[in-house]
């Protein structure tokens, strides 16, 4: 590849900085160091771009580079930098961060700006774009007058408001419009949908303003749109792989109507690979129902993956010029061309938009038509404090093991240190801060025996506003001791039970089962078919025209926990299982719990 000098330098280079093995370039000792904080879509991508880099023995001042790359959402990332960026917590700090949008970086600089600072997000470069589309079974979208209707926002609102659903175009069987997004606190693609929907509603495609949000006619928008939520979430992977799942099973229909995700997406999907990562041994399987990216006529956004070198004070000159020889080398035409083979668009205008780009994978390279402009920092800012009253409301009931492995150290290194329940209770007492007033929330905590007399679990709080009770249930949770056994199946089962005889159609229903172990409780012969019940009640519940779907979203908290059980529980629920085997974890791991509501 390099020319004999080229080879011996860098065999030298190489020698001098051998060291660990992180993905980007091996966390090479002696070299000038470039961490990356990337959101997750590109995460693969920018690790391979960063080996290859670190191929051509790059240097700044005599000293060879070592970029490493980190997963970090974009919402999460932007929290951190405006707080302070904890190390021991939000991992290194990033010399290059590259969320999915640039919006990020505004809202970033508006909240310094706020807390007054200096800005620290400035002259992104673009790495490349996908635009946001509301992906739709074909058969939807063709009952919309896809492909020779233009399709937007104004659509998903008469389908929201409509009481009837799909019944008014012709397909009762397809029930009510079903509605998926993700949490514009943690995603780009919801954060871009909700920026959107606001400018459908104002019929403006550029200077969105304060002015604008505070309009009731506007708010009310957002409220309709908002009530055909399924729910919501942290990635649109979790909407992508339950379609996926239902699709196997026939009924993707009646999961999802349209979600909000990004083109790229639509592209992995048609071609087999929901959430656009293979496994190893894993072989793309086509779906039955192709998706189709319809472009809002009112306009969309770009998600242009923007590489901001930070301007913050542990950002060496020496780190900056190196993090900026690396945004060259990933602008370079051969190595945006491997952006599509990502499904993204290149963002080097000299290399054009080629396959997999194409209408055979569900989408348009023609489109989008209309552009939208990004609002400022500060209506952005406006329009998540907005979306946090708007957003469709939540009942929920949390259901937290206190069995007595709870008791056992967090950290099995440090024995004198909190137990795996002190974290699991500041992880709910911080989620329970998440839920707003008029939220129905319980809680209810389990173990075997737990009241002398044989009972398997307790109510801190039945389902009500939590509004009112926040601050007592706080408390309640606080006290918290670990006990006995763990009758996991029984409680998860009469726990579901309860919320879907109480079903709400106007809200998200659902139940947070937090636990650490495996089923416990006394009876193992008994387990198979207790687990087999609780698994056909739920998939009988959750699939058809007249679903009432409770979602189920499990917490494998813990190494003793039996992960891939818990996955089953969530997914045939059409929900995510989240896993925090490492105990110290709950905090974030629960609070993308809480993202969905």
């Amino acid at each position: 590849m390099l020319l004999l000098a080229a080879v011996v330098l860098l065999a030298a280079l190489v020698t001098s900085c051998a060291g660990g093995d992180d993905q980007g370039g091996g966390g090479r000792s002696g070299c000038v160091r470039v961490d990356a904080a990337v959101s997750p879509e590109k995460i693969d991508l920018l690790g391979r771009l960063a080996e290859d880099f670190e191929r051509t023995a790059p240097t700044v001042d005599g000293t060879c580079i070592d970029v490493q790359v980190q997963k970090v959402s974009s919402g999460v990332a932007t929290t951190a930098l405006a707080d302070g960026w904890d190390t021991a917590t939000d991992g290194p700090r990033p010399v290059i961060w590259s969320p999915a949008s640039s919006a990020w970086g505004q809202i970033l600089n508006q909240r310094l700006a706020t807390a007054g600072k200096a800005e620290m997000a400035k002259d992104p470069v673009s790495f490349m774009n996908t635009p946001l589309v509301i992906a739709m079974p074909e058969p939807m979208a063709t009952a919309l007058g896809w492909p020779d209707k233009p399709i937007g926002w104004s659509d998903i609102l008469t389908l929201a408001r409509s009481p009837g659903g799909w019944a008014d175009l012709g397909h009762p069987e397809w029930g009510r419009f079903r509605l998926g997004k993700t949490n514009p606190n943690y995603s780009t693609s919801g954060l871009h949908a909700l920026i959107a929907q606001n400018y459908a509603a104002t019929a403006k495609t550029s200077g969105l303003s304060s002015e604008d949000l505070q309009n009731p006619t506007v708010q009310q928008y957002g409220r309709d749109i908002e009530s055909s939520v399924v729910h919501y979430g942290d990635i649109t992977m979790t909407f992508l792989n339950n379609w996926f799942r239902a699709d196997r099973r026939g009924t993707a229909l009646n999961y999802a109507s349209a979600v909000a995700v990004e083109e790229k997406s639509v592209i992995d999907y048609n071609r087999g690979n929901p959430d656009g990562q293979l496994d190893q041994g894993e072989k793309p399987r086509p779906p039955r129902t192709k998706l189709i990216a319809i472009y809002p006529t009112e306009g969309t956004l770009y998600s242009d993956n923007p590489l901001f070198v930070l301007h913050a004070d542990w950002v060496s000159q020496q780190q900056r010029n190196a993090a900026e020889q690396f945004q060259k080398f990933v602008l370079q035409p051969s190595n945006q061309k491997r952006v599509l083979e990502f499904g993204f668009r290149p963002g080097n205008p000299d290399v054009a938009v080629s396959d997999p780009i194409t209408k055979a994978n569900g989408v348009d390279p023609g489109q989008p038509q209309t552009l939208l402009e990004m609002p400022s920092g500060a209506v952005m800012d406006e329009l998540l404090k907005h979306w946090a009253a708007q957003r469709k409301g939540a009942r929920v009931m949390l259901v937290i093991d206190v069995s007595g492995s709870m008791g056992d150290p967090a950290d099995p290194k440090d024995r004198g240190g909190p137990t795996k329940l002190d974290l699991a209770k500041q992880a709910v007492i911080q989620g329970l801060g998440q839920f707003k007033d008029d939220d129905l929330v319980g809680v209810r905590v389990f173990t075997s025996d737990i009241d002398g007399r044989g009972a398997s679990f307790q109510d801190l709080a039945p389902i009500q506003a939590i509004g009112p009770n926040r601050e007592r249930l706080k408390n309640l949770v606080g006290s918290l001791t670990p006990l006995n056994g763990t009758p996991l199946y029984e409680v998860t089962k009469t726990s579901y039970d309860e919320m879907l005889r109480g079903y709400d159609p106007a809200l998200i229903n659902a139940v947070i089962v937090l636990t650490d172990g495996r089923n416990d409780d006394g009876d193992a012969s008994d387990d198979r078919r207790q687990l087999e019940a609780l698994l056909s009640d739920v998939r009988s519940n959750s699939d058809g025209e007249n679903a009432k779907p409770v979602r189920i979203f499990t917490i494998a908290y813990g190494g003793d926990t039996n992960p891939t059980i818990l996955k089953q529980i969530a997914e045939a629920s059409n929900a995510t299982p989240y896993t925090a085997t490492d105990a110290t974890t709950i905090d974030s791991v629960f609070a993308a719990v809480v993202s969905n509501f």
